[in-house]
């Protein structure tokens, strides 16, 4: 069965996320994150930061929910039974601290076919309120038997 490339190019609707600083507290201390910067807002502020810093994989929190949509677009044809994770890239920008209010928007950069596998490739690129490029994503997705 022949994938559809006509979604290529879509863009979704952008999502908003109010970094905290407890959830980032919470997240370095999940991933084993010991740097203080990260877990003491004093030590943050020492180190010439308004908050604690949220780590550089924290983009997933706040870039995921732009890219849901898109995965689940019915014009996208993702098959999820089929779905294996293909990777993540990310190119990072200025620091993400709490207090900031990330606005990210997805967009289906490439569905391509090769050796019965589709590859669905989406972009996230997340600024700040200051509308500076904290982070761009690139998430692709593997479909097998297609």
């Amino acid at each position: 069965m022949p994938i559809d490339t006509k979604a290529i190019g879509k863009r979704y609707e952008p999502t908003v996320y109010a970094v905290g600083r407890e959830k980032i507290k919470e997240y370095a201390r999940a991933v084993g994150e010991t740097n203080p910067i990260h877990l003491d807002v004093d030590a943050a502020r020492r180190a010439g930061h308004a908050d604690v810093v949220a780590p550089p994989m924290f983009a997933v929190v706040y870039g995921s929910p732009s890219v849901g949509p898109a995965l689940f677009d019915p014009e996208v044809g993702i098959n999820f039974a089929m779905l294996v994770h293909g990777g993540q890239e990310f190119e990072w920008g200025p620091l993400v601290v709490a207090g900031d209010e990330i606005t990210t928007e997805a967009t289906v950069k490439d569905i391509s076919a090769s050796d019965g596998r589709g590859f669905y490739v989406f972009e996230s690129i997340s600024t700040n309120q200051r509308g500076e490029q904290v982070c761009r994503g690139v998430w692709t997705n593997i479909v097998r038997g297609v």
